[in-house]
This record gives structure tokens, C-alpha cells and sequence, in this order.
């Protein structure tokens, strides 16, 4: 395991001026010894070497941004890392592997085209990323589905994400991936029995999921900050029917609700006129009448009343 070190870098603006100095005193102290009636011979060859001296200086120098890094390798070995944003220069023999330590946001399903380059370094294409296509999956029950998600992460140990693995950011995504369908299919869709579902207990999926993703990446150095479902439904070859087991559910809900509505008014109505002493009614009577307000509060029609002219008996 490749632990992180920190590298203090030397600020560039004293060495920016030497090298300058190195480049302008050269070539004038061998002009200056060239004129003289007895030139030096050291002079002029330490004029000469000046020059590359200063081309080589000039490698050593980085202008780093905000939240970016440079992980610095000396033939093969890690030296350490530069987290520090600013104009600096190291060692010209460094080798300088730049690592970006932004927030990144990675949507699964997402197709990621690298960037391509001829022979001599001009780019062909340039990186590009598809549009986010929902993964099929079959959750705890069986049911295909077709979920997706957004993962928010960045890179917090340079040495893990450039060592440890081939290439960190494909390494995300293949993991978020994995970790998604593993989710998906460990839950149902939906529950009504009150246990966790992918549809139903939205905020403890979520966590679930940045925890599984967080699990996989740690060996990469990378954190997960947030993971969010964008999209969750039933795959298109049962959607029609599970929308008509939702809708029937709601219906039977919705009558339950009515039921109890209309026996409770009625309940209300039979006490009220046998307080007030409005009617007496026998229980042959009285359960006509419990039918017909059931039939009248229960209806999803408007009722066609009938009027009895004749005597009540």
C-alpha cells in the first residue's frame, strides 16, 4: 500500500531570477571574453555551460492551481506529493504526474470516450461522455428494473489513486456500478410489509449505496461525499402490468377509506333520529335503511332515487 507524502516545494520567483541571470550571463561573459586581448579559457567554457544549465532549470518549474496536486517520481520512485497551489520549482529530473483534487460528479451508465493523439501529440478526438442509459437489474423479488445513480467523489490520497490502480476514474465507475446492481438486487422495488425498499425508503438507500461505493474505492483513495438514485422504474416489459397492480391498490385503498367513511355516517344518522325521536324504526326497517345509505355513500355513480308515493306500509 503506497502512503501519501507530502513534499515542500522551494517558491519559483528566486529561482526564476537566477535562471534568467544564467541565461543572459552566459552568453555575455563569452562575448565579454571573446573581446578581451587574452580571453580566458575557463571563462568561456563556464559562459557555454551556463546555458544549458538554465534550460535544465527551467523544467523545474510548476504553477499549480487551486485544488490540483503534483505527485513527484524520481527515476521510478515516489518522492512524495505537492497539494500546495502556487509558482513553485523542484527538481528538474522529476518526473510530475498531475491529479486533480476538485469534486467530480460520475452518472452511472455513462459511456467515457478518452481523449486520442496522433504521433506528434495532436489531438484526434477529444474526451467525451455519453448520455446516461438506466442499468437493468433484477430486484429481491425478481422484477426487472431499471435504476441509475449519481455518485459525487474526489480523489483525497494521490499516492492510492495513481499506484494502486490502473486508472482511478475507470476504476470508479466500474465499482459504482457494481455497487449499484448489488444494491438494487438485495431490496425490493416496492414493500408492504413496511421493510426497505428502493421506492420507499428513499434516504436509507442512498446511504447504503455511498457506503458500498466507499467500500470498494477506499484502496483507490478516493471519497464518495454523496450517492443519489436519478432514476428508478419498472423495465418496460412488465411496467403495464405492475401499473395496474398499482393502480388496483390504490382503488382498494381508496374504497377502504370510503367504507369506513360511510359507516360511520350512518352510524351517526341512526343515533340521531333515535334521539330526536324523529322515526321509529323496527330492525326490518332499520336495515333497509343502513342498505340503501351504504348504496347511496358507497357509489362512484350519482343514485337515481326512488319516490314512494303510496303509504309507508
Amino acid at each position: 500500500m503506497n502512503q501519501e507524502r507530502t513534499y515542500r516545494p522551494v517558491s519559483g520567483w528566486l529561482p526564476l531570477a537566477f535562471t534568467l541571470g544564467l541565461l543572459l550571463g552566459g552568453p555575455l561573459l563569452v562575448i565579454y571574453n571573446a573581446n578581451m586581448d587574452s580571453p580566458s579559457p575557463p571563462l568561456i567554457i563556464l559562459g557555454v555551460l551556463m546555458i544549458p544549465a538554465a534550460i535544465v532549470m527551467m523544467f523545474g518549474f510548476q504553477a499549480i492551481p487551486p485544488n490540483d496536486a503534483r505527485a513527484m517520481l524520481l527515476f521510478g520512485g515516489y518522492r512524495g506529493s505537492v497539494k500546495e497551489s502556487g509558482f513553485f520549482w523542484v527538481n528538474p529530473f522529476y518526473s510530475k504526474k498531475q491529479i486533480t483534487l476538485r469534486v467530480r460528479n460520475f452518472e452511472t451508465g455513462c459511456i467515457t470516450t478518452p481523449e486520442s493523439k496522433d504521433q506528434m501529440g495532436k489531438i484526434l478526438q477529444h474526451k467525451s461522455r455519453s448520455s446516461s442509459r438506466p442499468s437493468k437489474v433484477n430486484d429481491r423479488d425478481g422484477n426487472p428494473i431499471e435504476i441509475s445513480a449519481v455518485v459525487v467523489w474526489k480523489v483525497v490520497n494521490t499516492a492510492e489513486a495513481l499506484f494502486e490502480v490502473d486508472d482511478y476514474e475507470d476504476f470508479m465507475a466500474t465499482q459504482s456500478e457494481s455497487a449499484l446492481r448489488s444494491l438494487a438486487s438485495r431490496h425490493p422495488y416496492d414493500s408492504e410489509d413496511h421493510e426497505v425498499s428502493l421506492r420507499g425508503n428513499t434516504v436509507e438507500i442512498c446511504d447504503q449505496l455511498r457506503d458500498d461505493i466507499q467500500a470498494r474505492l477506499d484502496k483507490a483513495g478516493i471519497e464518495v461525499i454523496e450517492a443519489r438514485i436519478s432514476h428508478l422504474a419498472y423495465a418496460q416489459e412488465i411496467a403495464a402490468a405492475m401499473l395496474q397492480r398499482q393502480q388496483a391498490g390504490a382503488v382498494i385503498a381508496a374504497r377502504t377509506k370510503i367504507v369506513e367513511g360511510a359507516v360511520t355516517m350512518v352510524q351517526m344518522a341512526l343515533e340521531h333520529l333515535a334521539k330526536e325521536q324523529i322515526v321509529e324504526l323496527d330492525n326490518e326497517r332499520r336495515a333497509t335503511m343502513v342498505s340503501n345509505l351504504l348504496v347511496v355513500l358507497c357509489s362512484d355513480r350519482h343514485t337515481q332515487p326512488v319516490i314512494n308515493a303510496g303509504s309507508l306500509y
